[in-house]
């Protein structure tokens, strides 16, 4: 029997028990080779003897191996797996935290909103658990951590000591059959339905009729799913995932059927934005394109249109003639014309003087 202040291995100091699951106590401990604080649990192993007791502390320390091979923030890091005289020893990472049921017996129930939180981070550790190879096989509220910094810690994964909680096991895995990824989807929604119900949707034997939920809420749809008795028909992990982000993003009733047909893309409460007027000075000049009459070759129809001073002011253009007299506002009048016509003039003038002389 462990007790506070035992070496285990000759390196790991237990200070004290900070926790109890269905695997076994959990300690405090301190690793006085690497000078930290570490958590430490002594793995559930069958009482037997002989060649039984051997391939049990094996299929232990196997399954410790393969629980370090998870890397994932919502998963606790497995340090270490050792024997320690006939006992095996998991070391993992330190986290103040709680368990999920016990947070759930002191302050009662989550909302649908926090539990389809919760689902999206477990399901992500257990997405990366079935990518790894294996399956968590005993996911329940008293395996799942919640720290208190605000995270969620997935604990026991893959470790099958003292066997899963009946109320969260599927049913298939309950009839004998190997447990699949399938099998943890069932186990995450019977735990999420326990999250917003508090009770578990088939009795704590598993075996009852499923109860209805009343407090799921936009959580209700998507547990039926994952509760369903046929294994293939749930939907995957992946699937899982993605239902849930749905319900915290609100889109749980935004969804459009493949043959709707496609909305043209308007901004909304945007004016519509002016085209960027070209920049002005004596080194830009614009080019305006112009249609040219028939016959006029197409090349180079272009006209150069040279930029207007910024100091020159804008000036209306003249009234338009009327129709009677277009021909006198087209005439041209010139300098020259102008002296020609006072020169004939001034000689008329002339000429009828000198008569006038001539007669008096």
């Amino acid at each position: 029997m462990s007790s506070e202040g035992t070496i285990v291995g000759g390196r790991f100091r237990l200070d004290q028990p900070i926790g109890r699951g269905r695997a076994g106590i959990v300690w405090l401990a301190f690793d006085t080779r690497l000078f930290r604080t570490v958590a430490m649990k002594r793995m559930y192993l069958p009482v037997g003897a002989g060649d039984r007791a051997e391939q049990a502390r094996a299929a232990a320390m196997q399954e410790g191996k393969d629980a370090a091979r998870i890397e994932h923030p919502c998963a606790i890091k497995v340090f270490d797996v050792l024997p320690d005289g006939q006992d095996v020893w998991l070391v993992m990472e330190y986290i103040p935290s709680r368990s999920m049921a016990t947070f759930l017996a002191e302050h009662g129930r989550l909302t649908p909103d926090q539990a389809a939180h919760l689902g999206i981070q477990l399901g992500n550790a257990l997405a990366a658990i079935h990518a790894a190879g294996f399956v968590h096989r005993t996911l329940e509220p008293g395996t799942v951590l919640l720290a208190d910094d605000g995270g969620v810690k997935l604990t026991d994964i893959g470790i099958s000591g003292g066997g899963p909680h009946a109320a969260y096991v599927a049913p298939e895995v309950s009839r004998g059959l190997p447990p699949t990824p399938a099998a943890d989807v069932f186990s995450l929604g019977a735990t999420l339905y326990t999250a917003v119900e508090g009770v578990p949707p088939f009795g704590d034997d598993g075996q009852s009729s499923e109860r209805p939920p009343h407090n799921a809420g936009v959580l209700t749809e998507a547990l039926r799913k994952m509760l369903r008795a046929d294994p293939t028909t749930r939907p995957t992990m992946a699937d899982t995932v993605r239902s849930l982000k749905a319900i915290t993003e609100g889109r749980e009733t935004a969804f459009i059927p493949p043959t709707a047909p496609a909305m043209p893309t308007m901004p909304v409460g945007r004016p519509p934005v002016a085209p960027p007027m070209p920049p002005s000075g004596p080194q830009f000049q614009q080019q305006i394109p112009v249609t040219p009459p028939p016959g006029y070759p197409m090349a180079g129809a272009t006209q150069q249109i040279p930029p207007v001073p910024q100091a020159t002011q804008y000036a209306p253009p003249p009234p338009a003639p009327r129709p009677q007299q277009a021909e006198e506002w087209n005439l041209p009048v010139s300098k020259k014309t102008l002296i020609t016509v006072a020169a004939i003039l001034a000689a008329v003038l002339v000429g009828i003087l000198v008569s006038e002389l001539f007669f008096v």
